[in-house]
């Protein structure tokens, strides 16, 4: 006896749980560019990272050469290398860029990051900027005063006290500068973190 059409048709189906359809249902995730917040957060991240970097690995070497170097020499060398060192990176534009765009991508970042809301992304970068944030108020409040009293005192093979001085620069200006190198350090660790999270909720979210 030939089957009629229906019989056919439900013995095709029978395979499929109940209530399930044999096609998916439901809208298809539109295609298309993602939005502009998501296109450019990759890219502030990574140039977080890199002058986050640069900046950490400056206030490094000073630590672990500049600094041990300048103490082998007298005091009148000392003053007058530090000088030296202090007049070059003061008068880099490129040094300024590099240390005030850290602060300034980083902030960014978790800007984007917080309204994007991706909390996992947002809250390692909050902290990367409190960290630097740290690093330039101390840059501002300590270091460049020092610099500044340093330079003040003109040519030191002529200076008086000298020695009092570059005692008490040392004595504050080398311990600070490795607060400087730590939290920097801590910055970018935490953009790292902040990277690596990014990328992965990335690939949760996109469609396979």
């Amino acid at each position: 006896m030939r089957e009629s059409p229906p019989d056919r048709q439900d013995r095709d189906m029978s395979h499929y749980p109940p209530h399930a359809a044999p096609y998916p249902s439901g809208p298809a995730r539109p295609a298309g560019p993602p939005p502009a917040r998501e296109r450019i957060t990759v890219p502030l991240l990574v140039a977080s990272v890199l002058c986050t970097g640069l900046m950490a690995g400056l206030f490094f070497a000073y630590d672990v050469s500049v600094m041990p170097g300048l103490a082998e020499l007298d005091d009148a060398g000392y003053a007058a290398a530090m000088q030296r060192f202090n007049a070059a990176i003061d008068g880099s534009a490129l040094f300024g860029l590099v240390f005030l765009a850290a602060l300034a991508l980083t902030a960014a970042s978790a800007i984007v990051a917080f309204r994007r809301k991706r909390r996992a992304v947002a809250l390692p970068l909050a902290v990367a900027a409190v960290c630097y944030l740290l690093v330039l108020v101390v840059t501002v409040a300590v270091n460049l005063p020092l610099n500044a009293d340093l330079a003040a005192l003109g040519d030191p093979a002529s200076a008086q006290d000298l020695h009092a001085v570059i005692e008490d620069f040392k004595s504050v200006w080398v311990p600070v500068n490795v607060f400087r190198t730590l939290f920097c350090v801590l910055s970018l660790g935490a953009l790292c973190a902040a990277l690596l999270r990014h990328g992965r909720t990335e690939s949760m979210m996109t469609p396979r």
